[in-house]
This record gives structure tokens, sequence and C-alpha cells, in this order.
């Protein structure tokens, strides 16, 4: 008498009990990947850091610095997703008794894993070193863009603290420079009350981004009483320095919202690097699932022959 089976028996007859992950290939893969994109990440940093110049005009901006810096990303992806992918799918066991298009599933599901396994090994335990190696560049890029300017709209902002005294003690000396120093006594030269005043209206003028009529006249006789100047060259002398003042601070806000910008490109184009290295470590995968059972399966058949 024959038996006959329901689905439900040949289900379970057919079904494997071992899982279909295979952890071995895909921690294989991940490290290959996470090793690799260490050493094309310093390679990287390397050669961004000859971008950066001290000498003016010899350096590259921060914007294609960025640039280049998230392109670089994009290849390390591409070379590290592909080689721990590849990886993967050569060093997994065959399946068998299992469909092709389910074996091209799971070649392309261990790519992904290994993939997102090496990304957190690399952002979870080398993340800070990395940031600092590639950070180190982009701050180097943005010193020199920057120029003299940096710290400038900080500093405005703060209440008269050392920096905003480094910052404005140019201006003012510049404020109270005497036209003659042979006519002009060291005391007054050295008057740090009036010093203090003038900054403070400075310091004023920056945050505020304007001099209101009154201080400006004020301070237009403090330095005609310093420097020994007419009321009117004086004035002319304060519109100066206010000038420059206002020209520094627009500078140091250029410079900041380029490094704005910059950053969000890094980031934007990081993020599309991170989609083409999953996207490239599946493929890889699956091409080398591929080609590992199609070697084994040539050696069965030169074996029975």
């Amino acid at each position: 008498m024959q038996t006959v089976l329901s689905p439900t028996d040949v289900s379970a007859v057919t079904e494997s009990s071992s899982s279909a992950v295979s952890w071995g290939p895909i921690v294989a893969g991940a490290l290959a990947a996470s090793t690799l994109t260490v050493i094309l990440l310093l390679v990287g940093s390397g050669l961004g850091l000859t971008m950066v110049s001290p000498w003016i005009g010899s350096s590259a901006s921060v914007t294609t610095f960025t640039v280049s810096a998230a392109a670089w990303l994009v290849v390390v992806q591409w070379l590290s997703a592909g080689v721990g992918g590849y990886l993967t799918g050569r060093l997994r066991t065959k399946w068998v008794n299992v469909h092709t298009d389910e074996v091209y599933f799971r070649d392309t599901a261990h790519g992904f894993l290994a993939w997102a396994l090496a990304t957190l090994l690399v952002a979870g335990v080398l993340g800070s070193a990395l940031s600092s190696a590639l950070g180190s560049g982009v701050q180097a890029a943005s010193s020199v863009a920057s120029g003299a300017a940096l710290g400038a709209s900080s500093s405005a902002a703060s209440n008269g603290g050392p920096s905003t005294d480094n910052f404005l003690g140019y201006f003012v000396d510049t404020l109270f420079r005497p036209t003659n120093t042979g006519t002009v006594a060291a005391a007054d030269q050295n008057d740090a009350a009036a010093t203090g005043q003038a900054t403070r209206i400075l310091i004023a003028s920056a945050a505020n981004g304007e001099v209101s009529a009154d201080d400006k006249t004020y301070l237009a006789r403090l330095v005609a009483s310093r420097t020994g100047l007419s009321e009117a060259d004086a004035k002319t002398r304060v519109d100066t320095v206010l000038a420059n003042v206002d020209a520094a601070k627009n500078k140091a806000k250029a410079a900041a919202d380029t490094a704005r910008k910059a950053s969000a490109t890094f980031a934007l184009l990081g993020a599309l690097s991170l989609v083409i290295g999953a996207f490239i470590a599946s493929v890889a995968a699956a091409l080398g699932g591929k080609q590992r059972d199609e070697e084994e399966a040539l050696f069965v058949r030169n074996d029975v022959h």
C-alpha cells in the first residue's frame, strides 16, 4: 500500500533544522572589510593633508577638501565592501537541496550582513581615532581658509574675556595710535581706562551690528585726546576702524558658513558612500558564492571523470 504524504509532511521532511545564516564567513568578511577600511582611510588622510598648505593660495579650499574626502569615502566603501562581500560569498559552505534563487538571496543577505558588521566595527571601535585623523585635515583646511578672522564672531558675543581682548586689541591699538610718538606722553598711551572703554564700545558694536551716534562721538573724542588728532581726523579714524571690525566679522561668518556647508556635504556624501558600500557588498557576496559553487561543481565533475 502506497503512503501519500501531505504537503505538511513533505515540508517537515525537506526543511533543514540548521540556520540559513553562516556567521563564520560573515565575521571573516567583516574583519577583512574593516581592516581594509582602516588602511584606506589612513592613506586618504595622508593624501588629504597634502592638500593643506600654510602658504596663501597654495591650499585647496574647504569645499574642495571636503568633496575630495567624501569621494575618497566612496572609493573606500567600494573597495572594502567589495573585498569583504566577496570573501563572505566564497567562504560559506555549499547549500544543498536549495533553489538557485534562494542561494542568490542568501549570498546577497550574507554580503549585506558582513558590510553591516564591518561598519559597526569601524564606527564603534575605531570611530574616534579615524575621526581625529580625518578631522585634523579638515580643521587645518578650515584654518587656512578663514585666516586671521577666526574667532571674531565668538569673540564679539563674549563678555570681554581674554579671546575678545586678543581679537579687539589690534583695533583698539589702531584707534589710539599716535600720529607723532614724540609729542604724546607715555602715560597717555597706557591709559587703561580709555582703552577699556574703547574695547567695550567695539564689543557692543560687533555684537549689535552697529555703533550708536553717541558712542561714535565719544570714541572720536577719546581718540582725539589720546592721539592729538583733530576731531574730524579722529572721527575718520573711528569710522575706518569700525569698518575693519565689520569686515573681519563678516569674513569670519563667511568662513563659518563655508565650514557648515562643507560639513553638510561631507555628511550627505558619507551616507551615500555607505549605501553604495551595502550594495557593493551584497553583489560581491552573490558573485563570490556563485563562483564558489561553480568551482566545487567543476571539481566534482573532474574527480568523477
